[in-house]
């Protein structure tokens, strides 16, 4: 909502409350001695207490003080009852620990309980309902119920079509378990409100005491049982975010799971995943901001920088309520932000992360929020190990030790993709080069195994940048190597080739002359290349493999080496 929005909110309230209140002065003016001002006075502080401990539910205060209303209403009339709710609900307000920025719910609480008082009063007040002592009359029981359900109902209008729909952009249906509940509660909370309207009638002030202590167990044990509800939920939620982290496979995944289920769950404005590198620095490596995903930045931060580095010098998690208490660590985090908990991702009894939840309301989060998260980080740290053992074993299986390129096994799972993509008609076309180096066994001889593997790293890493995203490099054994290349003809694959020979032929490979001391000489090494293309050369991926394989032997080596050559029938 706006300023211009809550603005409005405040005049509307400043001009309505004073014309319902004169209103229903002159309509049902009160008839109050001095006795009946005090008697209020001890009413207002049972409401009060009543007040302090509201239940919650779907954000929606279930206003148990309606109660002690009631009997306010029936003894003392509609004028003082809602002079009485309009203090309580202050003290509601202040209870539920309103912001600065959302100040306007004051103005809407205010003005939808004093409608509410309003309109159930009216209905009483037509149905000849009577105030101060009463007989318990069916007339008067009926009269009771159906001010009961007008309340309801009119409270029910009004949180749908006005408040949920043009103030807070929500919907919500008319009938829900919210006015179920409501309804349930206003059905243990009315007898009540009735008993001690008629104990008032005839014990005076010592009913408060008599009806009043019940109550306030009663909204005491209701609030309990609520929050341990609440819990419940989040636990259950935080075992299937469990289960879903330790599904994932991948690191990436598993924190993108994490950082997603944990910022709705909680319900953040901004949340973060710093990585501890080397314990000299931080990094963010997952971001989100107004529930957003954002890219992370490159740059890394002190240690001792910021939140992330109080939370790794401590060891421990941290809750704060305001900005002002963390005001000093702020570097990095946004100014709107108020609320904020950090919490320091153990593995193997050290820091190697830091988890930033953080809202912009104050006073947000509570204690059962950080033991829910810190269990989510518990699976969280197991997932994250569970994933990285798992990545590295597929590495092992599909990677050569040596190179880091894949291996000929993954080339042979690939190749059968490909063609398998061929067939379907999703892939057109398929170049595979193969590519060996020229008297590599001589390289070896002359200056020992140590710096064959140099050369062969080296070439690895210039065959991945020269060959980019454009197709799959793999080291097929020994000295050669092949290149898969989805989509691309056999002249753009002989144009590739070419551009890579040149990049081996022209540029020196340094390696250490290990057999005859550690001193060290620039290598030029050659390669041959040889070129098939799918689906013209071959229909399956042997014969793919051993066409290119004839096309370097016959068409390079044979030719004089340092040549590519593509496959002729």
């Amino acid at each position: 909502m706006d300023k211009r929005q809550q603005t409005l909110l405040w005049i509307s309230w400043a001009i309505v409350s004073p014309i319902i209140l004169y209103m229903t002065y002159q309509l049902w003016p009160p008839d109050l001695s001095e006795k009946s001002i005090q008697d209020l006075g001890l009413f207002l502080l049972l409401m009060c207490a009543v007040a302090l401990m509201p239940i919650v539910v779907n954000g929606t205060p279930v206003f148990f003080v309606e109660g002690v209303s009631l009997a306010v209403f029936l003894y003392f009339g509609l004028f003082a009852e809602m002079i009485l709710v309009q203090l309580s609900m202050i003290v509601l307000m202040i209870k539920l620990r309103i912001g600065w920025k959302d100040l306007y719910r004051y103005p809407v609480n205010f003005l939808m309980f004093m409608i509410i008082s309003l309109v159930s009063g009216a209905v009483y007040e037509l149905l000849g309902g009577g105030h101060g002592a009463q007989n318990l009359s069916f007339l008067f029981i009926a009269q009771i119920i159906i001010y009961i359900l007008v309340s309801l109902f009119v409270n029910q209008i009004i949180l749908n079509n006005i408040v949920w729909r043009y103030i807070y952009k929500r919907k919500s249906p008319l009938f829900s378990k919210d006015l179920l509940w409501e309804a349930f509660a206003a059905s243990i909370v009315s007898p009540f409100g009735l008993i001690l309207y008629v104990l008032y009638g005839q014990m005076g002030n010592m009913a408060l005491f008599y009806v009043g202590l019940p109550t306030v167990l009663t909204s005491i044990m209701l609030n309990h049982y609520y929050a341990a509800k609440h819990i419940n939920v989040y636990l259950q939620k935080a075992s299937e975010v469990g289960y879903q982290l330790t599904e994932k496979l991948k690191v990436d995944d598993v924190l993108d799971v994490f950082l997603e289920k944990t910022a709705a769950m909680i319900q953040v404005d901004y949340a973060y995943i710093v990585d501890v590198v080397d314990d000299a620095s931080l990094k963010i490596i997952r971001k989100m901001e107004n529930g957003k995903p954002q890219e992370s930045p490159e740059q890394t931060v002190p240690i001792t920088e910021g939140i992330s580095g109080y939370v790794f010098a401590r060891k421990k998690t941290f809750l704060f309520h305001k900005r002002t208490q963390w005001q000093h660590l702020s570097k990095y985090i946004p100014p709107a932000a108020q609320s904020m908990m950090a919490f320091p991702i153990f593995r193997h009894q050290k820091v190697v992360g830091v988890v930033l939840l953080a809202s912009n309301k104050r006073r947000k989060f509570e204690n059962h929020q950080l033991m829910i998260v810190n269990l989510l980080i518990a699976h969280l740290a197991v997932a994250i190990e569970n994933a990285r053992y798992h990545e590295e074993t597929v590495k092992q299986s599909i990677r050569c030790s040596l190179t880091g390129l894949y291996n000929f096994r993954f080339m042979e799972e690939e190749l059968e993709r490909e063609f398998q993509r061929i067939k379907e008609g999703s892939l057109s076309r398929l170049s595979l080069i193969l590519l060996d180096l020229d008297h590599f066994k001589r390289i070896n001889d002359t200056y020992g195994h140590q710096s064959g593997n140099e050369v062969l790293i080296e070439l690895a890493r210039r065959l991945e940048k020269f060959v980019g995203n454009k197709g799959v490099t793999a080291r097929y054994g020994g000295e050669e190597f092949v290149i898969l290349l989805p989509e691309i003809d056999r002249n753009a694959a002989l144009a590739l080739a070419e551009g890579l020979r040149n990049e081996i032929a022209g540029k020196p490979f340094l390696v250490e002359q290990d057999l005859e001391g550690k001193s060290r000489q620039q290598l030029f090494i050659t390669a041959s290349l040889g070129i098939a293309e799918a689906p013209y050369d071959a229909e399956d991926p042997l014969s793919l493999v051993r066409h290119a394989d004839r096309a370097m032997y016959t068409g390079a080596k044979q030719a004089g080496r340092n040549r590519v050559a593509g496959y002729t029938k």
